[in-house]
């Protein structure tokens, strides 16, 4: 169906929660309300910030910004070493405070949900009325400090692209009969999906603005990202729903793999330091993997050398440096194993020993500062093929044994030996992408 003659109805609400991390941090900390905040991993100059509080931001102070350039920025800010746990129980009350005036259809990540509306809920004056109730609602039962903005429109995407144009408490809808002029001020990297990359690509091919990327036709649009993805993009940013702006597509709700990665403490920046991170980081994995009900089939490992200022600027004569967001510059590698699918920790262990002895042994391979363990292939526990002579060595069991005492006690209370010198590093990191969820007596 063309644009033009789409009924004028809101499909899609999409809530964005403002500043999130810091915004939950003022909640618990009445004190800090009215005053820049960030919130940081570890307490050290060399990290970054990973949230910031309006009056933060105002100093120009954002994700990202290095802890030390942000006390230059804002020399009173506030720091706060970030806690997941807060984060992820706030997130679930938000959810229910939602509910309690629209469902929540989707999730996309820790600070977002969407709601589909029904029948006469499209209608624009009730759909904002809607919006305005679940406003109220997060502002009544879970906090005074937490506000968000909510974009609504005919389908996700553009619902998304409405809940970023007005920051902070924003509330924005974009009609069929608007379409596309309504959205032709923004800029490309305004587009969900339309990273620093992408739009580097974009601009090569003459595409600078919106406008010229709305003056493309379906055909244009196809040509430009070379993919079905602009063909999409062209029908989503004239207000028309496809099954992937619906949410219910199948294919993207199928996990594709999970893992954990870890910068190192300098503590365990060698070689042996960083196994024992590695074995931790398969430990925790591993045991997702059981409580999500998955088998794996592919393992993989990735490592990132911190390289010394002479081994950076050979390589830059090459232009081969890499840079870390911390801003070290490193070198990296990567390997990956594929197996018959198994989740028991003591052959994924196996598996990762025999990759760990793959690694790279030169000059530059002497300081690893990261390390990542990634599970892919992810099959469900339905969908299983069991072997025909079951394993010898009860791994499973051994597996399911460690487990019920590790939800009743802690992940880290029984371990295999190799794990130790590591065991308190390489925890639970704040999650953008998702939700953490509690096993036992822990968020992973």
């Amino acid at each position: 169906m063309s644009a033009h003659v789409q009924p004028d109805r809101f499909h899609f609400l999409h809530i964005d929660l403002n500043s999130f991390f810091a915004s939950v941090e003022q909640q618990l900390h009445p004190e800090y309300r009215g005053k820049p905040l960030a919130v940081v991993p570890t307490m050290a100059d060399t990290t970054c910030c990973i949230a910031a509080s309006y009056e933060a931001k105002a100093f120009k102070v954002k994700t990202g910004t290095q802890v030390g350039e942000a006390k230059k920025l804002c020399p009173g800010i506030i720091l706060i070493a970030g806690d997941h746990a807060d984060y992820a129980k706030y997130s679930h009350d938000i959810t229910k405070a939602v509910e309690l005036a629209c469902p929540v259809a989707h999730n996309p990540s820790i600070d977002e949900m969407v709601c589909q509306l029904i029948g006469r809920e499209q209608e624009p004056p009730r759909a904002r009325k809607i919006a305005l109730e679940i406003k109220q609602s997060i502002y009544k039962n879970v906090g005074v400090a937490l506000r968000c903005s909510i974009g609504m429109a005919p389908n996700r995407y553009l619902a998304k692209i409405a809940s970023d144009m007005q920051k902070p408490d924003g509330l924005i809808g974009l009609l069929p009969s608007q379409l596309p002029r309504a959205i032709a001020h923004l800029e490309l990297r305004d587009l969900p999906g339309v990273g620093a990359r992408t739009e580097l690509r974009l601009n090569k091919k003459g595409i600078t603005t919106m406008e010229q990327l709305l003056a493309l036709d379906r055909n244009g649009m196809r040509t430009l990202f070379d993919s079905v993805w602009g063909d999409r993009m062209y029908h989503w940013l004239r207000g028309v729903q496809t099954e992937d702006t619906t949410g219910n597509n199948v294919a993207q709700a199928v996990q594709k793999s999970l893992g954990h990665s870890h910068v190192l403490a300098p503590e365990h920046r060698s070689p042996e330091g960083s196994w024992a991170v590695a074995h931790k980081l398969l430990h925790k994995a591993a045991m997702r993997l059981r409580m999500e009900h998955f088998y794996t089939g592919s393992l993989s490992v990735t490592i990132r050398y911190q390289l010394t200022r002479e081994q950076a600027e050979a390589r830059a004569a090459h232009g081969k440096v890499k840079q870390h967001y911390s801003g070290i510059k490193n070198s990296g590698w990567g390997m990956e194993a594929r197996f018959r699918d198994c989740q028991d920790t003591l052959t994924l262990l196996e598996i990762l020993r025999s990759l760990w002895a793959q690694r790279p042994q030169g000059a530059e391979f002497q300081k690893p500062f990261f390390v990542g363990i990634t599970l892919r292939d992810l099959i469900p526990e339905d969908e299983h093929q069991p072997e025909l002579f079951a394993n010898p060595n009860n791994r499973a069991d051994l597996s399911a044994t460690m487990d019920k005492l590790n939800l009743k006690y802690g992940h880290t209370t029984l371990h295999f030996a190799g794990m130790l010198p590591a065991r308190e590093s390489a925890p639970t990191r704040i999650a953008f992408t998702q939700i953490p969820v509690q096993y036992g007596v822990d968020y992973m």
